[in-house]
C-alpha cells in the first residue's frame, strides 16, 4: 500500500467499527454484541477503508482485531446481509463479493501484522476474517466454523479455499470447508489454525501484549516478511530465492540493520527504527 495520499482527509469517525490506536497499536472492536458481531454492508466497507488508511499512515505498527461480548463474529448478519442479496441482480452480487474479498487481500496486504483475538464463535465471514490475520489468539471457549456450504453457498468464500489449505493442509480445509462443522478450540490448535490458545478470558490480553511487542520491534522487517509469506506462496523456489535475495539487500541498506550491528557492539538493546 502506498504512503501517498490524495487530497481526502483522515477519517474522524468509524460508524460500523470501534477503534483505538495507543503507541502504533491499533485495537479494533466489532461492536455489536447483541447479534454476536454480526457483519453488515458497512461493516465490511469500514473495515476495507480502516485497513487501507491504516496503511497508507504508517502511523500503526500492529493491529488487533477483536469481538465485544460473547464471541469474535457470527459471519453475515442474516436480515441485513442475507435477506437483502435475494433480491441483487449479478452485477450487485458481484460488487458485495468482491467487497468481502477486498476485506481479506487488506489484511494480507497491510504492512503491519494482524491479530485476532478470538472467544466464543468465529463463523462463516468471521472465520475467514480470524484465517486472513497474521496471528489467531484464542481462549478455550472458541470455536470456528465455515459455514457457507451450510447455507447453499461454495466453501471457498472470500478466499478460504485459497488461505486455509496453506495453514492447516488440503485434507483438513476439506473437511472445514466441505461440512461447515465447528472446530473447538482445541482442535484448531491441534491442526495448526491457532496461533496460540490461552486461558479462559486471555486471549484480548495476549494479544494486545504480542501487538506491543511487535510494535516495539523493527517494523519495516516485519512487514517486508508478511509480504514475502504471501507473495512466495505460489512462487517456485528460484522465484522466491530470488526474491529474498533483493529483499535482504534492501533491508541490509536499512537503519535498523545498522542499529542492530551497533546495539550488539555496544552491549545494549536496539532501538529499533522500522526503517
Amino acid at each position: 500500500m502506498s504512503p501517498f495520499t490524495g487530497t481526502a482527509a483522515r477519517t474522524p469517525r468509524w460508524e460500523h467499527l470501534r477503534v483505538d490506536v495507543t503507541d502504533a497499536v491499533a485495537s479494533v472492536t466489532l461492536a455489536r454484541p447483541a447479534k454476536l458481531n454480526a457483519l453488515t454492508f458497512g461493516a465490511y466497507a469500514d473495515l476495507r477503508d480502516l485497513l487501507a488508511e491504516l496503511s497508507r499512515e504508517r502511523s500503526v505498527r500492529a493491529l488487533v482485531l477483536r469481538g465485544e461480548g460473547r464471541g469474535f463474529c457470527s459471519g453475515g448478519d442474516v436480515d441485513e446481509i442475507i435477506g437483502a442479496t435475494l433480491d441483487m441482480d449479478t452485477a450487485q452480487l458481484l460488487d458485495f463479493n468482491r467487497m468481502t474479498g477486498q476485506v481479506v487481500r487488506a489484511v494480507r496486504e497491510a504492512p503491519f501484522p494482524v491479530i485476532a483475538a478470538l472467544h466464543g464463535v468465529a463463523a462463516g465471514a468471521g472465520a475467514v476474517l480470524a484465517l486472513a490475520a497474521d496471528f489467531r489468539i484464542a481462549d478455550p471457549t472458541a470455536r470456528f466454523a465455515f459455514l457457507f456450504t451450510r447455507v447453499g453457498l461454495s466453501g471457498g468464500d472470500m478466499g478460504a479455499a485459497y488461505l486455509l489449505p496453506r495453514v492447516v493442509g488440503l485434507g483438513h480445509a476439506t473437511r472445514l470447508l466441505m461440512l461447515g462443522e465447528p472446530v473447538p478450540a482445541p482442535e484448531a490448535e491441534r491442526i495448526g489454525l491457532l496461533s496460540r490458545l490461552t486461558e479462559e478470558d486471555g486471549a484480548d490480553e495476549a494479544a494486545l501484549a504480542l501487538a506491543h511487542r511487535l510494535a516495539a520491534g523493527p517494523a519495516l522487517a516485519y512487514a517486508q516478511t508478511k509480504a514475502l509469506l504471501t507473495a512466495e506462496l505460489d512462487m517456485p523456489l528460484a522465484a522466491a530465492v530470488e526474491l529474498d535475495a533483493s529483499t535482504q539487500a534492501l533491508l541490509m541498506h536499512g537503519a535498523d540493520y545498522r542499529e542492530f550491528h551497533a546495539a550488539f557492539t555496544g552491549k545494549r538493546p536496539p532501538k529499533w527504527q522500522g526503517r
